[in-house]
């Protein structure tokens, strides 16, 4: 007889939304996470009494309590917790920045709406038909790989504006370079601009403990620092997995959310991780400003998508940041918010993991410096001067992503390609996560919930 029914690699929230599932269901169910706290991607640590959130800055998909069809309300059903207890924050209002053009948005459609009718008035019928399209478009349909940036030239025929909707969709989902598959870009849409930000109310640590008791009082078992050495693998089916200290544990399924390639090396499936491996990652810096200064700069805006050129490129740069554009975000901007002393501005920018892999502890603490240094000036040039009044600062590089996360080369939106109905080629292993295909927070939670249902719960 086997130790557990299912054992889940990795304590995100696509590993705690599926263990809350399996154990609600009687299955006996143990999470490994390898760090000291869970969350994953989304997790938090405390500098100078201060709580910074490693990933959390929106989560998309906003729904009213009783839209039931929405992703948000479904989740909480599949969880069996309550969308009326939940409290959240929407967001305030958010800018798509470009030179010589700015379109803002809120969680109501109309407002991006009239912001095209203003800044591209010979665009306005095209995005209504764009926005139609959209509609009617099934993105969970099996389908070739198509190009986003095709579908939408062909409607819009205005390269700043489609340049302008897409940089959002891609830094907030995407794994890959240049262009986006159009499902992918289909979900993303409606989950931006159709449906909008929001905040649980508190802090990333507040959700995350409520989903642990969640889990916990259905009977799951989470073990922290405990990293997986190894999945075992007998007779071409998962059995279980042996730990860092040489423990193994044996289970009737496995369930990764470590990523494909991570997954490919644990278990020794018969391909090669670099195929799976994404190069898509980012260097974020939290500066922690006096609550006036941010009111100076960012005023009320809750995310400032900005590009200093023209034309964005998403891909991995050839240095090792780029900042010729990237995303602001100031997670105290949500509404119905009390007001702090302090806030957080947090910048981002995509940042090449092989250069950052390969520099000398001394140099790597230099680069830190040099190109935090350069992501608050290109900021300022957006927002205005803030460096001056900075009272706490810190970053993390790609490297800092892989070391606490498992995700090969730092990349937090996995890999290119992805196994969407989260079977690998081993019997009783399965994925879920960003790797599945799910994009943003409440995708990565239908992920592990999906991967369950459809597998496990038979």
């Amino acid at each position: 007889m086997a130790d557990f029914q299912l054992i889940i690699i990795g304590g995100g929230l696509s590993g705690l939304a599926a263990g809350i599932r399996a154990a609600r269901f009687g299955r006996k169910t143990l999470i490994l996470e390898q760090h000291a706290l869970p969350g994953g991607l989304n997790s938090y640590y405390l500098r100078q009494g201060r709580l910074i959130e490693t990933g959390l800055h929106a989560m998309t998909n906003f729904a009213a309590p009783g839209d039931k069809q929405a992703p948000l309300n479904l989740l909480f059903r599949q969880l069996r917790l309550s969308r009326r207890a939940f409290a959240v924050r929407e967001q305030l209002g958010s800018e798509i920045r470009f030179p010589g053009r700015t379109l803002r948005f809120t969680n109501d459609p109309t407002v991006l709406m009239a912001e095209v009718d203003r800044q591209f008035p010979t665009c306005a019928d095209r995005f209504v038909r764009l926005r139609q399209a959209i509609a009617a478009c099934d993105p969970f349909r099996p389908a070739a790989w198509r190009s986003a940036r095709q579908f939408v030239a062909e409607i819009l025929g205005e390269p700043q504006l489609e340049e302008m909707l897409l940089l959002p969709l891609m830094v907030y989902g995407n794994p890959e370079e240049e262009d986006m598959d159009l499902r992918q870009f289909v979900i993303m849409f409606r989950a931006v601009f159709e449906e909008g930000f929001f905040r649980p109310a508190g802090t990333i640590r507040d959700f995350l403990d409520q989903l642990v008791r969640q889990y916990q009082g259905f009977g799951g078992e989470l073990r922290l620092r405990c990293p997986v050495a190894e999945i075992l693998v007998r007779n071409g089916r998962a059995a279980g997995v042996r730990l860092g200290d040489g423990t193994e544990l044996t289970a009737e399924d496995v369930l990764s959310t470590a990523g494909i390639p991570e997954t490919i090396r644990l278990s020794g499936w018969p391909e090669e991780p670099a195929g799976y491996t994404g190069r898509m990652s980012f260097m974020e810096t939290v500066s922690v400003v006096p609550r006036q200064q941010a009111d100076a700069t960012i005023g009320s805006r809750t995310i400032v998508f900005y590009s200093l050129a023209p034309t964005f490129h998403y891909r991995r740069p050839d240095t090792l940041l780029d900042t010729s554009w990237g995303v602001i975000c100031c997670p105290e901007n949500f509404a119905d918010g009390t007001p702090a002393p302090a806030a957080q501005l947090r910048v981002t920018n995509t940042a090449s993991h092989p250069r950052w892999q390969t520099l000398a502890p001394v140099d790597y603490a230099a680069a830190k410096v040099r190109w935090t240094e350069a992501a608050v000036r290109a900021s300022e040039e957006i927002i205005g001067q803030y460096h001056q009044s900075v009272v706490y600062q810190d970053s993390f590089t790609p490297v800092t992503i892989e070391r606490f996360t498992r995700k090969a080369g730092g990349a937090v939106y996995g890999s290119p390609v992805k196994l969407r109905d989260g079977r690998t080629p081993l019997a009783h292993l399965f994925v879920a996560g960003t790797d599945q295909g799910y994009l943003g927070i409440v995708g990565a939670m239908l992920s592990g919930v999906t991967v369950v249902n459809s597998h496990l719960l038979q």
